[in-house]
Parts: C-alpha cells; sequence; structure tokens
C-alpha cells in the first residue's frame, strides 16, 4: 500500500537534476525510493518506525555485500529441538496452514545463526515478502480463502515462498561506493547530515484506510516475534492485530501542524514531497507551507491509478489520482 515502485522512472526524471550526493528517505516503507537513489549512486539514508519497513531497508539499502548461501538457508530451515510455536499457537485457523505456520517458527527458532545483521535483515525481508505473497491480496485483515482466485501464490508454501524471495533479495545487493544507513526512529526524531529529504508520509484518508498496521500487523509482529513494545496482540480481534500506532500526518485536526513542522525540521536541504491529489492538506496549502522555508518551489505533476490488491473492482476511479512532487530548493 503506498508503494511507488511503479513511478519510480517518473521520480528519476523529476530529481536527477537536483544538484545533490546524499538522501533521506523519510518514511521508507517498502524501500523502492531509497534504492533508486542507491542506484543513482548517492549515499542513501532511510527511516521507518515499522521494524518490518526497517528490515527491508536494512537488507536493501544500508547492505552492500553479505548474501544468503546456501549454507545459511539450510540453518534456517533445519529442525530445532527448541524450535518456538508461537505462530502456530497464535494464527492456527486464521492465516497459512499448520505446515506454513511451523516453518515460520523454525527459521525466527534458527534466525541467530546467522552471522551478521545484514543476514538477519534479509531472512526477515524474505519473510515479509514470502508471507505477503501466500496471503491473499497480500493484506491481513481478513482471515480465511474466501479471495482464492487460484493463483499460484495463494498455493505455494511459504517454505517455497521463502526460498524464491530469498533469491530476489540477493540479486538486489550491490555496493554503490557510499555507506548508506537505515535508521528506525520517528520522522521528527531523525538527524541526518544530507543534501536531500524525500517525504512520503501517510495521507489522511477519506474513511479509515490508510493504516498500515491494520493491513501488515501480521509483518510488524513477524519482523519481532511479537516482542516489541506495541507488539501485543489485541485478544478480541478475529485476526489477532496489534495497536495502531499513531502518526500526525493521518488526522485532519493534526496533519497541517505536522507537514509544517517537518517542512521547518529540514528547511536547510532540498525536500522532494510526494503527494497525491486524494491527501490531505490539498496542494495549494503544501505549496503555500513549503513556501515559508524555501525560496523556489516546483511541483510536477502526473497521472496515477493505485492499484491495491487483485480482488474484483479494485481499479475504479476512485484510485485515479493526480500524483505530485513538490520540490523546494
Amino acid at each position: 500500500m503506498g508503494s511507488k515502485n511503479t513511478l519510480l522512472p517518473w521520480i528519476f526524471e523529476s530529481v536527477q537534476d537536483l544538484r545533490f550526493d546524499s538522501a533521506l528517505d523519510l518514511f521508507s516503507g517498502t524501500s523502492a525510493v531509497a534504492y533508486l537513489f542507491k542506484s543513482m549512486g548517492k549515499r542513501v539514508v532511510t527511516n521507518d518506525f515499522l521494524k518490518f519497513a526497517h528490515d527491508l531497508a536494512t537488507a536493501t539499502v544500508e547492505n552492500s555485500t553479505s548474501t544468503l548461501g546456501i549454507d545459511d538457508f539450510a540453518a534456517l530451515g533445519r529442525p530445532n529441538r527448541r524450535r518456538r510455536s508461537f505462530i502456530e499457537r497464535t494464527f492456527s485457523d486464521i492465516f497459512f496452514t499448520r505446515d506454513d505456520l511451523r516453518f515460520l517458527d523454525t527459521v525466527w527458532s534458527n534466525l541467530e545463526s546467522l552471522p551478521t545483521r545484514w543476514t538477519r535483515a534479509l531472512a526477515l525481508a524474505s519473510l515479509t515478502r514470502a508471507c505477503l505473497k501466500r496471503q491473499p491480496r497480500g493484506v491481513f485483515t481478513v482471515s480465511g480463502s474466501s479471495y482464492d482466485d487460484g493463483r499460484r501464490d495463494l498455493h505455494l508454501p511459504i517454505a517455497e515462498h521463502f526460498r524464491e524471495s530469498v533469491e530476489v533479495f540477493n540479486s538486489l545487493i550491490f555496493d554503490n561506493g557510499q555507506k548508506n544507513l537505515a535508521l528506525r526512529s520517528d520522522a521528527f526524531g531523525v538527524v541526518a547530515d544530507v543534501d536531500l529529504v524525500y517525504m512520503d508520509p501517510p495521507y489522511v484518508p477519506r474513511a479509515d484506510d490508510n493504516c498500515y498496521i491494520k493491513r501488515y500487523h501480521f509483518l510488524e509482529g513477524l519482523a519481532s516475534y511479537w516482542q516489541e513494545p506495541g507488539t501485543e496482540i489485541v485478544e478480541s480481534s478475529r485476526v489477532k492485530k496489534i495497536a495502531k500506532r499513531f502518526t500526525p500526518f493521518s488526522y485532519r485536526r493534526t496533519a497541517v501542524d505536522a507537514f509544517d513542522a517537518m517542512f521547518r525540521q529540514f528547511a536547510e536541504q532540498t525536500l522532494v514531497l510526494s503527494y497525491s491529489s486524494n491527501g490531505y492538506p490539498d496542494l495549494a496549502t503544501l505549496v503555500a507551507m513549503m513556501r515559508r522555508v524555501k525560496r523556489h518551489v516546483d511541483v510536477v505533476q502526473r497521472e496515477h491509478r493505485y492499484h491495491f490488491g487483485t480482488h474484483k473492482g479494485v481499479a475504479n476511479d476512485r484510485k485515479l489520482v493526480d500524483e505530485y512532487l513538490i520540490i523546494g530548493r
């Protein structure tokens, strides 16, 4: 949800002539834009307060050389007498088969056998991708198989998805000659010595429609094996969700002040805000706010259709929006 992957060519065209050697992706999410900056040879800093997003950034942006080898892969799937069973006990008859859940417990039980935090991040990123591919529509708001449309991904065991995902992530690893860094913090707590700040915060929804935890709570819990504060399961929830995390960008009463504070926080850097015509506040308000801290503000615009999910009717008129890059220099 919200990934800019299909917009990367447009983003590249829009920023390639800007003068910058380093960039901060303040809300990195899938790390698609951060990886673009890395591919451009920039020194990249990523940030996201979600653990599973931080793992993606650590694995693909900060990591420059480490991959998961055959021995590592074998060690992760090896039977373990001390195998944990939390996932199997908690999520049976909700998500995935019992064999799938046991595999996730097994990998987590063997995770510490990996030699570095980059290889562990690669393993966790691969688990994230495997679970997304295996789950109908890639979201964890519903249980059962009511959205099963017969696709291969929905019937392939998670162990096989994991193997394929390891291959995918291994193929992404490269050294761009820079010391890149993945941070995990509230956006307002980030301090980074960079030339450009790319900002893609959550948008105020028309309904309760932009909560990443609501859709991806299983992935956020899996990233720490439900051991971090804030990943306690809401037992009354059918899908065993975790509590929503507050961000001021998601509420009308706080969004304007949040944007203003963010622009002022990074007033010394080139600002690139990614935004959409279905967001709040509107374009004119955001441009006016950015002009308080930047002398030159330009808007690059293109039409874009978001395809979130695979069920019938998802590509409706509501998903067709104008996408903006608001650039302040």
